[in-house]
C-alpha cells in the first residue's frame, strides 16, 4: 500500500482510499505535506490538524466548483463536488465519536454529495427506507438499463467506520450501472447517517433490518426481484452472508473482506495484533454498538462470528479478500469458503500483493476488486436468465 505517513497505518488508510475513490493526488500531496510530523505522533493524536488540512482543500475545491457551476459547467462542477465530499467524508471518519465537529462536518458531506448528483450523477437519487418506527437513509442508483424494464440490483452495506457516501465516491455503484445493475447504498444501523444523525446502533442479527430493505426494493416497478443481490465491505463482510442465510429473497452474495470472526478479531486488537482502521478505535466501536464499558463490549462481540452461519447460505456466494489484510485474517477467507458447503456455487478470489489489491478490502486497489466484483455479480445475475430454446 502506499504509506504517505510512513508507520501510521490508520492515516495511511484515510489516504489510500481518498485517492482510490476519485481524489488527485496533487490537491491530496498539497493537503499532507503539513501532516507529515503530525504522523509521527500516532493514529489517535494530529486528528484536529487532520480536519483542518483536509477541509481548506474541502473549501478551496468548493469555491472552483462554485465558479463552474455559474458559468454552467456542471458536469466540471459536480465533479469538483463529489471530490470535495470525498475530502470532507475521509476527514469527518478520522473524528472521536464526540468530536463537537463530527456532527457538522458530517452534515456539510451530505450536502456536496448532494450538489454532485444534482449537478452530474442525476441517475442517484436519496431515499428512505422504512424501517420500524423510523427510516433507513440510502442512495439508489438506478442503471441505465431501467429505462427499458425492471434491472436487477445490489444492496452494499457498509463496514464499521464507512458511510453512503464513502461508497458513492468509490464509484462502484457506476461499475454496476454499466453493467446494467441498479445499486443501494445504504447506511444500515450502526453506520454513517443512521448512526450519527439517527442514533441507530448496529445490530448483530443484520438479517433484521436487510428484511424492510428487500420489503422495500421488491415494491419498486424497476427492480428484477428475481435478481436481487448483497454485497458487503469490511465490517460488511459479516453483515452479508448472514443477510443471505437467513434473508432468502437474495439471489447471491458477496463478502468484500472475509469478517468471518470479528469478536475474535476484537480480542486480537486488545492484545495489539492487527492494525485498527480509525482513531480512537474502542471509543468508535462502543458508539457504532451502543456499549459504554469496554469489558461487557468485548463480551457481547465474541458473539460476532459466521460459524453455523455460512452453511445456510444456499445462493452463488463469492469471498474476496487481500493477501495482506492487516486487519482481518486472511484465514478468515478460507474458514467461510470452507463452511459455504450448501451454496450452489463458491468463489475465493484472493488479490496479491503484485497485482493489487492485497490490503483491507483491497482499498490498494480498490478499481480493480470492485471491478471484479462487479464482473462476477454481472455473470452470476446473466446465468439466472431463461436461455431461449429451439
Amino acid at each position: 500500500m502506499f504509506e504517505y505517513f510512513p508507520g501510521n497505518y490508520v492515516w495511511n488508510l484515510s489516504v489510500v482510499g481518498a485517492l482510490n475513490s476519485g481524489g488527485q493526488i496533487d490537491e491530496i500531496d498539497r493537503a499532507c505535506r503539513p501532516l507529515l510530523e503530525a504522523a509521527k505522533a500516532g493514529s489517535d493524536a494530529g486528528t484536529d490538524e487532520f480536519l483542518r488540512v483536509w477541509t481548506d482543500l474541502t473549501d478551496a475545491l468548493v469555491e472552483l466548483a462554485r465558479v463552474e457551476e455559474k458559468a454552467g459547467h456542471d458536469r466540471t462542477a459536480g465533479g469538483m463536488y463529489a471530490r470535495a465530499a470525498n475530502y470532507l467524508c475521509t476527514a469527518e471518519r478520522m473524528l472521536s465519536a464526540g468530536h463537537p465537529d463530527r456532527v457538522p462536518t458530517y452534515r456539510r458531506v451530505l450536502e456536496l454529495a448532494q450538489k454532485g448528483f444534482d449537478l452530474r450523477d442525476h441517475s442517484i437519487t436519496r431515499v428512505a427506507i422504512p424501517f420500524e418506527d423510523t427510516t433507513l437513509p440510502a442512495y439508489f442508483s438506478a442503471a441505465p438499463a431501467t429505462s427499458e424494464g425492471p434491472a436487477p440490483v445490489i444492496m452494499l452495506i457498509n463496514g464499521l467506520d464507512s458511510t453512503k457516501e464513502h461508497m458513492y465516491c468509490s464509484g462502484f455503484w457506476a461499475e454496476l450501472a454499466d453493467r446494467g445493475i441498479s445499486c443501494l447504498m445504504l447506511d444500515q444501523p450502526g453506520s454513517g447517517e443512521a448512526l450519527r444523525l439517527q442514533g441507530l446502533i448496529a445490530r448483530r442479527e443484520s438479517e433484521t433490518w436487510a428484511s424492510w430493505v428487500v420489503d422495500w426494493l421488491t415494491a419498486r416497478n424497476d427492480v428484477d426481484t428475481a435478481r436481487m443481490g448483497v454485497v458487503g465491505w469490511s465490517l460488511g463482510g459479516y453483515y452479508s452472508p448472514r443477510v443471505a442465510a437467513f434473508e432468502k429473497r437474495f439471489a447471491l452474495c458477496v463478502a468484500w473482506g472475509a469478517n468471518h470472526n470479528w469478536g475474535a478479531v476484537q480480542r486480537r486488537r486488545l492484545d495489539r495484533e492487527g492494525e485498527h482502521p480509525v482513531p480512537h478505535y474502542w471509543d468508535h466501536v462502543k458508539w457504532v454498538w451502543g456499549y459504554d464499558d469496554l469489558d461487557e463490549f468485548i463480551e457481547f462481540a465474541d458473539s460476532i462470528h459466521l460459524d453455523g452461519v455460512v452453511d445456510k447460505i444456499t445462493v452463488p456466494f463469492l469471498i474476496v479478500h487481500g493477501e495482506n489484510d492487516r486487519q482481518i485474517p486472511l484465514e478468515y477467507a478460507h474458514r467461510s469458503y470452507e463452511q459455504a458447503v450448501n451454496a450452489p456455487s463458491r468463489d475465493l478470489r484472493i488479490f496479491t500483493r503484485q497485482e493489487g489489491g492485497a490490503e483491507h478490502i483491497g482499498i490498494d486497489h480498490l478499481p480493480h476488486v470492485g471491478a471484479y466484483i462487479a464482473d462476477w455479480v454481472t455473470d452470476t445475475f446473466a446465468a439466472m436468465v431463461p436461455q431461449p430454446t429451439g
